[in-house]
């Protein structure tokens, strides 16, 4: 997996003037073996692979409209808490992929559970969350648009980087904690169905039905049709190819590879 150089980015965003920036600011590990960081959020506008590691050849003007989104903040703020918790390298799912190689994305959605799973910490970045503590209660006049709840709970992806870490520190729009997963396990499972135990201590040595694990994603949203399947192959420990384009396809084809590997038939229901 492609990290980010904590130092090097933070530097960077300092003026510190690196002639090796390109090179340096996403390196290549093994996520077996290397402690890092990883993010969870809601996409915005982000900063792109692309744009990360050709910030140097980049005319100012574009530069300044970089630093202006609200995706360059998220790396920034990102950087700054991993630093300050010890870490040395950083994931981020919209500019530590080459979405340009079909074939390196693809390994990444296969991978990305494991990659979440293996992570030290993950941060859940809540940008509509104002207040200073997590909200414990549905508030539909805040969040209307996800049954009174921050949005981040709805999104498809979201569920495998809610169960997967060891640790989820939750943050507010202004990056400050509001609690972790472990704290905050009776109210997550209110906001999501998803059993405490494994909240608490993950889907290691668990076993659920396939429905059941199918109803913490009901009601989920993702802006492609096809990532309904492909945010859920990790929670079924299944791999597939990516065929964008495929459209309701993509779940059948995960309701087949389930049923291979499990003979669970529950998965029907869905």
């Amino acid at each position: 997996m492609k990290l980010l150089n904590v130092e090097v980015v933070l530097n960077h965003a300092k003026g510190v003037q690196q002639a090796e920036f390109e090179h340096d600011v996403l390196q290549e590990h093994d996520d077996g073996t290397t402690s890092y960081a990883i993010l969870s959020h809601r996409w915005g506008v982000e900063v792109t692979y692309e744009e990360m590691i050709g910030w140097m050849k980049m005319e100012e003007r574009k530069r300044d409209e970089v630093r202006e989104r609200s995706g360059y903040q998220k790396i920034i703020k990102s950087c700054e808490k991993a630093k300050e918790d010890g870490y040395k390298w950083l994931w981020i799912d919209t500019c530590c992929i080459d979405k340009r190689s079909s074939a390196e994305l693809s390994e990444a959605i296969n991978a990305m559970y494991r990659w979440y799973q293996n992570a030290q910490v993950c941060y859940a970045y809540l940008n509509d969350v104002d207040e200073s503590v997590f909200p414990t209660e549905r508030d539909h006049s805040k969040f209307g648009q996800s049954d009174g709840s921050p949005e981040w709970f709805m999104r498809g992806w979201t569920l495998q980087e809610l169960i997967a870490p060891k640790r989820v520190e939750f943050f507010n729009k202004d990056w400050m904690p509001i609690g972790n997963k472990r704290r905050l396990a009776p109210t997550l499972r209110g906001i999501t169905g998803i059993p405490r135990e494994v909240l608490t201590n993950g889907m290691i040595g668990q076993h659920f039905s396939v429905a059941q694990i199918m109803s913490w994603a009901a009601g989920r949203k993702t802006k492609r049709v096809e990532d309904r399947a492909y945010s859920l192959m990790g929670l079924f420990g299944v791999t597939m190819p990516m065929v964008y384009g495929e459209g309701k396809n993509a779940f059948r084809r995960l309701q087949l590879k389930i049923i291979k590997g499990s003979g669970d038939h529950s998965i029907f229901a869905w």
